[in-house]
């Protein structure tokens, strides 16, 4: 038997994941890393903990599935969408690699906005916003200027810890889509857009499609990786069109509801539909687009609840799932990195309102769960009334959908069933796109009816709804009251 590989790399964690030619997962593995927040609204990390998570995890996915490794035909790597790196000219990262959610360049994105909003808009579907590589590059050369001056090559993500693997320098169209470096329209580097972070063409990586191979496995990377020499590389793309892919969403109208480091809800369609508060790429399924909301921190903020707080996942879920809904008036706001859909406000903080001595340990739990199903209701409402077309029952995505009482919530507060599916993983998504790279697969959709296995499905509770619904006014009101307030700060 011969298998593909797919690694994924995402706010906290890399997981790997092995399938065989026939769609079914052999095995899987996780490794989490650190996110760093060295100032206020500085979001980054550590590049060598992505290239220790490859190793670890490639290691221990061998070892766990008892496979040769000369046996994998092909493996691909996604990761979070616009996370970039600055190198210098041997390559090596000159600082740690700025993420998507770093907020530091508020002033820069304001500037643009004013000043060149409507033709960045036109050239990129996106408004200027501090999570595109454009206003976190100009930070960087107002800001660090003795690294801006020093920077030879930019990296996305995935991109590095390929280059890691193969020392070939390229991305993929769909990563480019989110630089708002990037000529939608004409599908090229824009140098007018360069010009503006003060950057040459030439220090971007060249363009390739996701489903090419670039490279192979080099010696010494195998040697650190335990992957065999020669190994096929694919381009790859970014882990949430992995994660729609891996759903099985290939089809115009199909919609997929995430609940992983940050939240979206994503409709599949045949165009894009650019939108202050959408955020649009293509589909590795030709001809197709996913424009969508987007949750800046959805398991982000269970996860930061955890971490701060203690506890056990399960365990507090156990905790949790005893208070009613509304928790007796207690009310969670997850903008820990400000919020996109429907806001685009990167000064809007986390909140807990409404503390009561009465309240608990479990109480606060529900309220952050909640919270985040709030957010994801103000983006579908937000989606709902631009009339985008889609099917009435949902793919739920991403690691927040394992627990039973979270995507409980989520259908319940959104008023949509939810299906799962056996792995929606991105890394599920990357090795079958390494799959249809070598010709394991014929396309996407024959990707998808060989490795996707749906699993289960969640209904929603109309007398739930409605009790969300009122709760959800509030929260509008909360957000309302609290916004201006943030903006002073």
């Amino acid at each position: 038997m011969k298998y593909l590989l797919g690694i994924d790399f995402g706010g906290g964690a890399s997981k790997a994941t092995l399938i065989d030619t026939n769609g079914k997962i052999i095995a899987d593995n996780t490794v989490e890393y650190p996110t760093l927040y060295p100032t206020e609204n500085a979001c980054e990390q550590d590049p060598a903990d992505w290239i220790g998570a490859l190793c670890e995890n490639c290691k221990a996915l061998i070892g766990k599935s008892g496979i040769k490794s000369s046996d994998i035909l092909a493996l691909a790597i996604d990761s979070a969408t616009h996370t970039y790196l600055v190198c210098d000219k041997d390559f090596k990262p000159l600082r740690n690699a700025v993420h998507w959610t770093d907020t530091r360049s508020r002033k820069q994105a304001d500037a643009l906005r004013e000043e060149h909003g409507d033709e960045i808009f036109k050239k990129s579907f996106h408004r200027p916003d501090t999570i595109w590589t454009l206003p976190q590059l100009i930070w960087l050369r107002e800001n660090e200027p003795e690294i801006f001056t020093k920077s030879r090559y930019i990296f996305f993500e995935k991109d590095y810890i390929r280059y890691y693997l193969t020392g070939v320098f390229c991305t993929d169209h769909i990563e480019a889509q989110g630089s708002m470096l990037f000529d939608c329209e004409n599908m090229k580097w824009d140098e007018k857009l360069c010009a503006l972070a003060g950057i040459d063409t030439q220090m971007l990586p060249p363009i390739v499609d996701p489903c090419d191979i670039i490279g192979k496995v080099t010696q010494k990377a195998a040697e650190e990786t335990g992957l065999a020499a020669g190994t096929p590389v694919i381009c790859g793309s970014t882990d949430t069109v992995m994660e729609v892919f891996a759903s099985g969403a290939v089809n115009e109208g199909d919609v997929t509801v995430k609940l992983a480091t940050a939240g979206r809800i994503c409709v599949i369609t045949k165009k894009p539909y650019p939108d202050r508060h959408l955020v649009n790429y293509s589909h590795i399924a030709k001809g197709l687009w996913y424009p969508g909301t987007a949750t800046k921190s959805c398991a982000a903020s269970y996860r930061w609840y955890r971490d701060t707080f203690g506890g056990e996942y399960k365990e507090l879920d156990m905790a949790a799932s005893e208070i009613s809904i509304g928790c007796d008036g207690l009310i969670f706001h997850p903008y820990l990195n400000g919020e996109l859909t429907p806001y685009a406000d990167p000064m809007l903080c986390g909140s807990f309102t409404g503390v009561r001595a009465t309240h608990t340990r479990a109480h606060f739990t529900r309220a952050v769960l909640e919270g985040v199903a709030y957010s994801l209701l103000d983006s579908k409402l937000y989606l709902d009334s631009l009339n985008i077309p889609y099917n009435s029952v949902a793919t739920a995505i991403g690691g927040g959908t394992k627990g039973n009482l979270w995507r409980g919530m989520i259908s319940d507060a959104l008023g949509i069933a939810l299906k799962t599916t056996e792995s929606s993983d991105s890394s599920l998504g990357s090795a079958m796109l390494a799959g249809i790279a070598i010709g394991v697969f014929e396309n996407a959709r024959d990707a998808v009816q060989k490795c996707v296995k749906q699993t289960d499905i969640t209904y929603p509770n109309p007398e739930n709804t409605e009790k969300y619904r009122k709760v959800f006014e509030s929260y509008k009101k909360i957000h309302d009251a609290l916004a201006p307030i943030y903006k002073e700060r």
